[in-house]
């Protein structure tokens, strides 16, 4: 430190020339600026120690990205069992209630992502053979155990004469054709076989592939054209319940949204649990709105409320549910009139097409549903579903014949897809197709 101690009296010097350097004091001040000094750089060179978490703690840094996230999925879980408002729909479109113990076992069994509401694809036109594939699967079992099958064993090996044509009339009066058109099959053989124009099976099955589609084509059988008018287009769509109304709802607002159309479904059948909560599912898979009045308004003005709205926001289409009534509950028809006459007063010339909704496994029962349902309403189509689980397509031929109400269209399946415009041709080329 020898070196220092001139210098501090000169510092002291230069700084107070004035004042007397006292030496002692300047020794005092060096060495205890030489303590702080040292115990400064010691404090500086030594590194805290750092406490090693506890098993169960997390870094705060982790619990910070952690909570976010778990907070996330409480969120979304939480959402989607509000959305779901205590319904569940099954791989068939269909609803049912559960309660809220059994939607939490459901979500703790597997972890459903959030679904974003459907935007509709460009609706591509089927091929033809994607047309005829799609027609041979809704006539296959009328094919292998309908009337068609038991034509087909009634003319192997056996040789055309009275007694064949006598058991080929047994077996129309017996298929879910109905009387009427029966007869009318069996009167082209006949004339057919006085002309001596069956010579063998093969031209029964001509005769009859002919006849059937003359009565095909005897109704307007073109696909159903929902014109843009000044206003929306109104579709309104009845039906028993389990006939498949709901599905082909679905199935139709998806079609026309992939069109380009502006659609809006109203949620008119307020008679049935949980029909609009089933309907707004199929609605978010379309990817279109949905309105819905108040819990058990009165359908009439569920209809009246949508159609003011879609003329107020520019909809083009509003396509109406209506309750899945019982064809013979007067007072429930009744109601369903209604339905038209203040769709009508809402929007004159509404509603411009009158959808019927046919279960075709019903057979002759469709027939009569429709027979009463046309006491009510103006029918104006059909469309028949559930095509491909039954044996009894055969029906098409009935209410062409019986009902003089074209078939529009035909329904194969549950996807989006399945709902096809009915073509006359391709039907009775495909029904009659020899083996």
């Amino acid at each position: 430190m020898t070196p220092l101690l001139p210098s501090l009296p000169l510092l002291f010097a230069t700084t107070a020339p004035d004042a007397v350097v006292d030496p002692t004091g300047a020794l005092v001040a060096v060495a205890v600026l030489a303590v702080v000094g040292v115990a400064a750089f010691l404090l500086l060179r030594a590194k805290p120690k750092q406490r090693a978490p506890l098993a169960e703690e997390k870094p705060e840094s982790a619990r910070e990205a952690a909570e976010p996230d778990a907070e996330a999925k409480a969120a979304a879980k939480a959402l989607r069992r509000a959305a779901r408002g205590g319904v569940k729909v099954g791989a068939d479109g269909k609803a049912r209630r559960v309660d809220a113990f059994e939607l939490a076992e459901e979500e703790e069994e597997e972890e459903v992502a959030p679904v974003a509401p459907a935007k509709p694809a460009p609706a591509a036109k089927p091929s033809d053979a994607e047309q005829r594939a799609y027609i041979e699967t809704g006539l296959a079992k009328t094919r292998s155990e309908g009337f068609i099958a038991r034509l087909g064993k009634l003319f192997a090996g056996k040789q055309l004469d009275e007694n064949l044509l006598n058991d080929v009339e047994e077996v129309l009066f017996r298929a879910d054709l109905g009387v009427k058109t029966a007869e009318s099959l069996l009167k082209a053989l006949k004339a057919a076989s006085s002309r001596k124009e069956l010579m063998d099976a093969r031209h029964v099955w001509a005769v009859l592939r002919q006849k059937s589609l003359d009565l095909l084509k005897s109704v307007d059988t073109g696909p159903m054209q929902l014109r843009v008018t000044p206003g929306p287009a109104v579709l309104m769509v009845v039906g028993v319940n389990g006939s498949g109304k709901t599905t082909t709802i679905g199935k139709l607002a998806h079609r026309y949204a992939g069109q380009g159309r502006k659609v809006l479904v109203a949620a008119g059948d307020t008679f049935r649990a949980a029909a609009v909560d089933q309907l707004e599912v199929w609605c978010e898979r379309a990817g279109v709105p949905l309105f819905r009045g108040k819990d058990g308004a009165d359908p009439a003005s569920v209809c009246f409320g949508a159609i003011e709205r879609a003329k107020a926001e520019g909809f083009d289409l509003v396509i109406v549910d209506t309750a899945g009534r019982l064809h013979t509950n007067h007072g429930l028809m009744e109601e369903l009139a209604k339905v038209g006459r203040v769709a009508n007063k809402a929007h004159p010339g509404a509603p411009h097409e009158v959808l019927l909704v046919l279960d075709a496994t019903m057979g002759q029962n469709a027939v009569k549903q429709a027979e009463l349902f046309r006491e009510s309403v103006a029918v104006t189509g059909i469309a028949l579903t559930k095509l491909d689980g039954t044996a009894k397509g055969g029906v098409v031929l009935a209410i062409a014949e019986t009902l003089a109400l074209p078939v529009k269209l035909v329904g194969v399946g549950e996807k989006m897809q399945d709902l096809r415009d009915f073509d006359p041709d391709l039907f009775i080329e495909t029904l009659f197709a020899e083996e």
